[in-house]
């Protein structure tokens, strides 16, 4: 956990260092009030004048008041660094995250990052904040306490001893109990936010199905192992406490019995000094043993936070294999792709995907992709705008390696379009016009043009609020056609020089799709598009067209050319147009 002491910035360590400058003082306060203790008892036990009780006791209630301003203090600073610390350690694992390729989110599960983005960052700011004010103050008193119990007498500092060994033997044993059960419960923790959002994800199939039953199964599963395992170290927990007051109990009875016969064998004369010092070292033991307390009740949370600590770590510690390069621009071409011999294969996967995979794309040119079920369509195009990386060969934008570009500005070339629309919460305008680019904000006018050409008027024209309308998060209150065409006229508001549209259109009915491929054609004249798609309709107009079969091209060129040519596209073909109407495409 201390590696993330590294994260606190300048303005904490110094919040820090006062921190315990005042702790000391705070501390110093508080161990000199058994000495005025001291000598009120001897006063009384003398016939001491009431005005000097009186005197002493007035110290005493002064420092009682500066400890009080102390303390305060303390706490605030404290919430100061606990917040600023968390704060900063947030945004440190989200950045990180953003800048994850597929691969370093492929380890990591969703629900994972968002519990180790929120739950565990909170776990380790309770204990800086705890921390803070026990973890400094419990060891200053525990040394200043001890070196003035020592000249108090040996017989009581053995006392004080034992009950502290016996508190750090029970302390000990708890954390090495429940140690295991904090890692279980963080990981179970994943799995509950994993369950709960697919449920509330696919709430409609899941009532489509009557699968509330089964989902309610699901999530018993981890939130029954939670349960088990928090009430495993509840209960091992639950001894602490009563130990620890068991302890202090033990320790007065037996600092106030030795203290009666010490104070018996005594002379007549050494009694009254006795009896001060037996006050002063009750008072001393106390906060020695309260100290011990202190820390228990941080060594409680401890474990936890370390699981914590860990799991954040594992986040900002992976090293990203995707990497910015130098290029940020070449002037003389704009759009050009081309996949010279590429071969890729997922981490840790003996096959490839692709194989062997050469194309270029002029442009102003349409390459469209086709080929079945899991041959590889997605994994390509996702080549380009360095999703992944290729494993071999090259994949040029503009005549240069993708990796040679910096990633922001290889993104600033293309518009893309996923195969699941993603909408943020927000409105229409602000998903078209999203994300920063060289022309900055787009006016009303761009974005009403990029909903036209993506055949979106009718959406804006239903919503009273037009392109202010909202939209819920993962736009939840649109259908898919309306999700995909949001999600196309911001491609197209950002005036890429490549298109990329990974099988975008498969929501919209045929006229549209049509009519939506004419008006991009018409409107993106300069501007590569590279299209994967299921539909011969989709593709059948593309300047070329790659068909992929198992991660091999086995056919490129024009829809009558790979009719001629190519069997896999001709059987693609037949099972969604009948003879005639491939005679007439």
């Amino acid at each position: 956990m201390f590696r993330l002491f590294k994260h606190l910035r300048g303005k904490d360590w110094l919040f820090m260092l006062i921190i315990l400058c005042i702790t000391v003082f705070s501390v110093y306060l508080m161990l000199t009030m058994p000495d005025y203790m001291n000598k009120i008892t001897s006063l009384v036990q003398t016939g001491g004048s009431t005005s000097e009780i009186l005197s002493n006791g007035g110290i005493m209630l002064l420092i009682a008041i500066g400890e009080l301003v102390c303390t305060v203090i303390i706490g605030f600073l404290t919430a100061r660094v606990a917040s600023s610390f968390s704060f900063k350690l947030r945004s440190e694992i989200y950045n990180k995250v953003t800048s994850f390729s597929m691969e370093e989110i492929g380890r990591f599960s969703t629900a994972s990052l968002v519990t180790r983005t929120t739950n565990d960052v909170t776990q380790v700011m309770m204990v800086i904040a705890m921390g803070l004010q026990a973890m400094l103050r419990a060891p200053i008193i525990l040394i200043w306490a001890f070196v003035k119990i020592a000249n108090k007498g040996s017989q009581w500092s053995v006392v004080t001893i034992c009950a502290a060994a016996f508190v750090i033997i029970l302390v000990g044993s708890n954390i090495l109990l429940v140690t295991p059960k904090f890692k279980k419960i963080q990981k179970l923790t994943d799995d509950l936010n994993r369950v709960v959002r697919e449920n509330l994800t696919g709430v409609r199939v899941v009532r489509a199905y009557n699968a509330e039953e089964y989902q309610e199964k699901q999530f018993d599963v981890p939130n029954t192992a939670i349960t088990r395992n928090h009430l495993f170290t509840g209960r091992v927990m639950a001894y602490l406490m009563p130990g620890m007051q068991f302890v202090m109990s033990g320790m007065s009875l037996a600092v106030y019995w030795l203290g009666a016969y010490i104070i018996n064998s005594a002379g007549v004369q050494d009694r009254i000094g006795l009896f001060s010092n037996l006050v002063v070292f009750m008072a001393y033991s106390v906060q020695v043993v309260f100290s011990f307390m202190m820390l228990a009740m941080i060594f409680i949370m401890v474990p936890r936070a370390q699981v914590s600590a860990e799991r954040i770590n594992a986040v900002l510690d992976m090293k990203t294999k995707i990497h910015d390069g130098d290029m940020e621009n070449v002037p003389d071409l704009k759009g050009k792709v081309e996949f010279k011999n590429v071969y890729f294969k997922y981490p840790d996967a003996e096959e490839y995907v692709l194989e062997n995979i050469s194309f270029t794309a002029e442009p102003g040119e349409t390459v469209a992709f086709i080929g079945s079920t899991g041959s590889g369509k997605s994994t390509l195009i996702n080549l380009v705008p360095r999703f992944y990386d290729a494993t071999e060969g090259q994949v040029l934008v503009d005549g240069v390696d993708v990796k040679e570009y910096k990633q922001r500005n290889l993104h600033d070339k293309i518009g893309y379009v996923s195969q699941k629309a993603i909408l943020f919460k927000g409105t229409i305008a602000s998903n078209v016009d999203y994300g920063a680019n060289e022309r900055g904000k787009a006016t009303e006018d761009e974005i009403l043009r990029a909903m036209n050409i993506a055949q979106g008027r009718d959406i804006i024209e239903k919503e009273e609020k037009g392109i202010q309308a909202e939209v819920a998060q993962g736009g939840s209150n649109f259908s898919g056609g309306q999700k995909q065409r949001i999600s196309i006229a911001r491609a197209i508001c950002s005036d890429p020089e490549i298109f990329i549209f990974d099988d975008s259109f498969s929501a919209l009915d045929y006229k549209t799709d049509k009519v939506l491929r004419a008006e991009l054609k018409k409107n993106t004249t300069n501007a590569t598009t590279l299209v994967v798609a299921q539909r011969i309709g989709t593709v059948k107009d593309a300047d070329k067209i790659v068909v992929l079969d198992e991660g091999k091209m086995v056919g490129i060129g024009t829809h009558e050319e790979l009719l001629k040519n190519c069997e896999v596209y001709q059987q693609i073909a037949l099972s969604q147009l009948s003879g005639e109407e491939l005679a007439n495409a």
